[in-house]
């Protein structure tokens, strides 16, 4: 939820400069979802409809599920089960070793639109086109323990003590109660909210298409600070070490946690619809360009960069020194550091 990783010890601000190519997937469909890692095995989505199970080192596929469409959102793994929704009104849940189908639930008539959150033996996610509604399903059986309507999506949950916070294409950031879905409190922007939030130290970070970051207190959504970028934001913030980062137009910001004062900026050659992750002082994001980028988090500066021909509007993974992004084009990357530049 705060896109931090902060037990990665192989990648440092001195030796990620040494990354290369240590595998590719290629997809049948575009990818625009995140890569999900756990237990040596990257989950990804695709346009192809189907979901993928690769392993971590080799980039091999252990197993796919095919749905009834796309799958343009990132899975959620917890306690041995992927999670992950459909343009086809379907949210699955597999078993992570072998794909079996554990069970699915039916919006009627709702595509998927959001990367699920698990929390506390629950999974929340987003549905649009009818009802737009935001959902609470049993993690284990699929039945729906509540819904709250009105909520259009594109933007993902995030759950945080008790409570799931979401934006809305009506403009506002809501904020439920996570046991009953009543709502709590509801923050207006100048657009729709199609970015995800962050949760971290009792502040709610979130982007909106009016071109602002916004600071709300968690418990009441009163505004604590905005920063203005001028330019739509899609991705979603990393939080880490009193820093926030975040993409917007084509650019990388780094803003003060607290303040919302900028620390620095770094220009793309492309929108970052990728949300920044964050690992060992290292910033990792993908941009239009095609390039995904690694920044000193302290200061911004460009440490490596690699082309990958196609634009990027997945968000990175990095696990164990290695780092997993997708592309348009449908193809999953893993970098990693050449034997002897550890």
């Amino acid at each position: 939820m705060h896109r931090f990783n902060p037990y990665e010890r192989f990648l440092t601000v001195s030796n990620v400069g040494n990354l290369g190519l240590k595998w590719s997937y290629t997809t049948g469909g575009t990818v625009y979802s995140a890569p999900v890692v756990a237990d040596g095995v990257v989950y990804v989505g695709s346009e192809d409809s189907n979901l993928y199970a690769l392993d971590d080192h080799t980039g091999a596929m252990l197993w796919s599920y095919a749905a009834g469409s796309y799958m343009d959102d990132g899975p959620a793994v917890a306690n041995g089960v992927v999670y992950i929704g459909s343009n086809d009104d379907n949210v699955y849940a597999l078993n992570a070793r072998t794909g079996a189908l554990l069970w699915s639930y039916d919006t009627g008539g709702e595509a998927w639109t959001s990367s699920p959150a698990v929390a506390n033996g629950v999974v929340y996610g987003c549905g649009g086109s009818k009802n737009d509604n935001v959902y609470a399903l049993n993690a284990q059986t699929g039945a729906l323990l509540w819904s709250y309507a009105g909520i259009v999506e594109y933007s993902s949950p995030a759950v945080a003590n008790g409570v799931v916070y979401v934006g809305s294409n009506d403009y506002n950031i809501y904020a439920l109660n996570a046991h009953t879905g009543a709502k709590l409190w509801n923050y207006t922007t100048d657009n729709v909210v199609q970015a995800s939030p962050a949760v971290a130290n009792g502040v709610v970070y979130i982007g909106s298409n009016d071109g602002i970051l916004y600071a709300l207190n968690a418990k009441t959504g009163t505004n604590l600070w905005s920063y203005v970028t001028g330019s739509y934001v899609f991705s979603a913030p990393a939080v880490a070490s009193g820093v926030v980062y975040i993409g917007s137009g084509d650019e990388v910001y780094a803003l003060n946690a607290k303040t919302g004062t900028k620390l620095w900026r770094y220009t793309t050659g492309g929108y970052v619809y990728s949300s920044p992750a964050v690992a060992n002082g290292v910033v990792y994001v993908g941009s239009w360009d095609g390039n995904v980028y690694a920044l000193n988090a302290h200061t911004g500066a460009n440490l490596w960069s690699y082309a990958t021909g196609s634009s990027l509007d997945s968000s990175p993974a990095v696990v164990n020194g290695i780092v997993y992004i997708a592309s348009t084009y449908g193809n999953v990357y893993a970098f990693g550091l050449k034997l002897g530049q550890e």
